[in-house]
C-alpha cells in the first residue's frame, strides 16, 4: 500500500508539472522605425544639374518593421527569433527586394552567447556600431562603401558572445546572397553548388574590447563569387575582402570614434585595393539636441579616383521616440571617382557634390 501511495503521488506531481512545461515563459515584440525627409544635392550628372527628392534608402536610419521573440527554456537558455523587413516610406516599397530582407533568423541564447541560423547581420555590420558616430545616415561612410550598412549574409550560421568586456563573434554562410536584384542588397550569389564548396561562401569574424569609457574592435570579412554574381565576382576564384579596425573613446558627454576599412577586391577585371579612413565626434550640446560630425577619406591604391567626405548632423528629440534631424554634407571626388554624397544617389564623374537633408524619425 505504501508503494502504491508513492506511485500516486509521483503521478500527481507529473500531471501538475506538465502544464508548467507547456506554458514556458515566452514573449513577442513588434517594433519599427520610420525615417524620411527631403534631400537636395548638386552635380548629380555630368551637366552639373541639381535635384530635390525624398530619399527611399534612409534618412538618419533605415526604416523597418520587425518581430522579435524569445521563449524561456529553463536553465538560462532561451529560444529566440527575429523577422525584420526594410521599407521605403517614400513609396511604401519593400526594402532589399525581400519579405524579410533585413533579418530572418532563429536561434538559441544563453551564458555561452547567441547562435542563430538564417539571413542575418554579420560581423562587418557590428564592427563599426560604436565607432561610426553617423551610422547609416544618408550622408555618411555608407555612401562611400554601400556594403557597410548592408553587411548581411543569407544561409548563415551566426555566433556572438560577450564575456565581461571582451566581445567575439563569427558568421559562416553557405551562400551569401540569393537575390538577383543587384546593388549591395542583392548580388546574385546563392551558392550551395555541388562540387564547388567555395562558390558564394562568406566568412566574417570579430574580436573586440568594449567598456563604457573606450573600446576597440577588429573584423575580418571575405566573400567569394560564382558564375553570374555581380560586381565582377563571376568565379569562385574571385573574392572581396575587408579588414577593419575601429575604436571609440568618451570625452565627458561626447564620443570620438574612428577607424579604417582596408578592402581588397579580386574581380574578373583585376585587383583593386583601397582604404577608407573615418573620424567623427558626437556631442549632446543640449539634453534634447545632439551634434554629430564626421570626416572620411577613401584612398584607391594605384589610382587618383579618391574621395573625401565632410558631414554634420543635428538631431532634436521631441520625445524618446520622435526626432527631427538635418544634415549638411560635401563629397569631393577626384580623378575618375563618382561617389554620390547621398547613399544610392548619382554624381558627375570627378565632381564635388554638396547636399542638405532634413527629416523626421519615429520609432515604435
Amino acid at each position: 500500500m505504501k508503494h502504491q501511495h508513492q506511485r500516486i503521488r509521483r503521478a500527481i506531481a507529473l500531471l501538475l508539472a506538465a502544464p508548467a512545461l507547456a506554458m514556458a515563459q515566452s514573449s513577442v515584440t513588434i517594433y519599427g522605425l520610420l525615417d524620411t525627409g527631403l534631400v537636395h544635392t548638386t552635380n548629380v550628372n555630368a551637366a552639373g544639374d541639381s535635384v530635390t527628392k525624398m530619399p527611399s534608402l534612409t534618412g538618419s536610419f533605415p526604416s523597418r518593421i520587425g518581430f522579435r521573440g524569445a521563449e524561456d527554456l529553463g536553465g538560462g537558455l532561451q529560444a529566440i527569433f527575429t523577422l525584420e523587413t526594410g521599407l521605403g516610406v517614400d513609396t511604401g516599397g519593400m526594402g532589399q527586394n525581400r519579405l524579410f530582407g533585413r533579418q530572418a533568423s532563429v536561434g538559441l541564447k544563453g551564458s555561452f552567447g547567441e547562435i542563430a541560423f538564417g539571413r542575418q547581420i554579420n560581423m562587418t555590420y557590428l564592427a563599426t556600431q560604436k565607432s561610426d558616430v553617423m551610422g547609416p545616415n544618408l550622408f555618411s561612410i555608407s555612401s562611400i562603401d554601400l556594403y557597410l550598412p548592408n553587411a548581411r549574409s543569407d544561409n548563415s550560421i551566426f555566433y556572438f558572445g560577450r564575456f565581461n568586456d571582451v566581445v567575439a563573434g563569427a558568421t559562416y554562410s553557405t551562400g551569401r546572397d540569393t537575390s538577383a536584384a543587384g546593388g549591395p542588397a542583392g548580388t546574385n550569389c546563392p551558392g550551395e553548388v555541388a562540387g564547388n564548396a567555395k562558390a558564394c561562401r562568406q566568412v566574417t569574424g570579430l574580436l573586440g574590447y568594449e567598456t563604457k569609457p573606450f573600446g576597440v574592435t577588429a573584423s575580418y570579412d571575405i566573400l567569394y563569387g560564382n558564375t553570374g554574381a555581380a560586381n565582377g565576382l563571376s568565379s569562385s576564384d574571385n573574392s572581396d575582402k575587408r579588414l577593419t579596425l575601429n575604436g571609440y573613446v568618451m570625452v565627458g558627454a561626447g564620443r570620438i570614434g574612428g577607424g579604417v576599412v582596408d578592402r581588397s577586391t579580386r574581380a574578373a577585371t583585376g585587383l583593386q585595393e583601397s582604404d577608407l579612413y573615418y573620424l567623427g565626434v558626437s556631442y549632446p550640446v543640449h539634453p534634447l539636441l545632439t551634434l554629430d560630425t564626421q570626416v572620411a577619406r577613401k584612398n584607391v591604391k594605384g589610382s587618383d579616383a579618391d574621395a573625401t567626405l565632410l558631414v554634420a548632423r543635428l538631431t532634436y528629440y521631441l520625445s524618446k521616440r520622435t526626432a527631427i534631424h538635418g544634415s549638411l554634407g560635401r563629397m569631393k571626388n577626384s580623378g575618375a571617382s563618382a561617389i554620390a554624397l547621398d547613399a544610392g544617389g548619382t554624381v558627375g564623374v570627378g565632381k564635388t557634390q554638396n547636399g542638405v537633408v532634413a527629416g523626421l524619425r519615429h520609432s515604435f
